[in-house]
């Protein structure tokens, strides 16, 4: 009914007139008692709703009526992401991005993480709930270099499946399969060492986020993306910043 009462208002007099109904203004004065003549409105609706659908009617306002019923390509939300591929069905939209990794910055830095995204990074400063203070690792040495490597054997002690996709002296990129929604693809681990103020800065984010119709914000990942990067600060037994 949500569909009638959109395509009736984006399309007008003339809608009402080829469904053999008049419009909400005069229908409370005028009784219908004629079966056939209601079995032939009826006729007329669906043959409405199925123009629509199809997208033979050009008009944006109808275009819109039709998205309240199924999502599409269009519909879909990838606000605030970059590099992203869309799949959708009636039910769910799934958006996998993978534009948003340091490589793609032209300032070298960490990307920020959309309110359309699962995980964490130090870069979200603007984005609270997605926000997360850099690492110190003078708890455990002085050393920027020791404190490197040992970054890297925590990563892969607290996730076997880790696998690390770039190493130089102060980058890293690593993925682990997404734990949570199910069935999805990867989420990307990326850290960057700040020697000259013994931090490390990270971020971790699913590539996928889900969108069950008709919610706008992603299934959550359960904080996986962020119990995945304590995990590894516990392995370490470094501080954060503002501790």
């Amino acid at each position: 009914m949500r569909l009638v009462a959109a395509t009736m208002c984006c399309l007008g007099a003339s809608a009402y007139a080829f469904i053999g109904v008049r419009e909400p203004a005069r229908e409370a004065s005028v009784m219908h008692s004629n079966i056939s003549h209601d079995n032939e409105v009826a006729d007329r609706r669906r043959v409405l709703l199925q123009i629509c659908a199809s997208s033979a009617v050009s008009s944006p306002n109808a275009a819109a009526a039709v998205q309240l019923d199924v999502p599409t390509n269009q519909a879909a939300t990838s606000a605030g992401r970059r590099g992203c591929k869309t799949d959708t069905n009636p039910s769910r939209t799934v958006v996998e991005c993978r534009g948003e990794l340091r490589k793609f910055n032209s300032d070298g830095r960490l990307s920020s993480v959309s309110a359309t995204a699962n995980g964490v990074s130090t870069s979200a400063v603007r984005n609270p709930s997605r926000f997360s203070p850099p690492w110190i690792y003078l708890s455990q040495t002085s050393d920027p270099q020791v404190a490197w490597r040992s970054l890297v054997n925590a990563i892969k002690k607290a996730d076997e499946s880790a696998e690390i996709v770039e190493l130089t002296e102060d980058y890293l990129h690593a993925t682990v399969p997404t734990e949570f929604p199910k069935g999805q693809t990867l989420d990307d681990l990326e850290f960057i060492l700040r020697a000259e103020d013994n931090i490390v800065l990270y971020r971790s984010v699913s590539r996928s986020s889900v969108f069950v119709y008709p919610l706008t914000q992603p299934v959550s990942d359960q904080n996986s993306n962020l119990k995945r990067l304590e995990k590894i600060r516990g392995i370490l037994g470094w501080g954060m910043m503002g501790d």
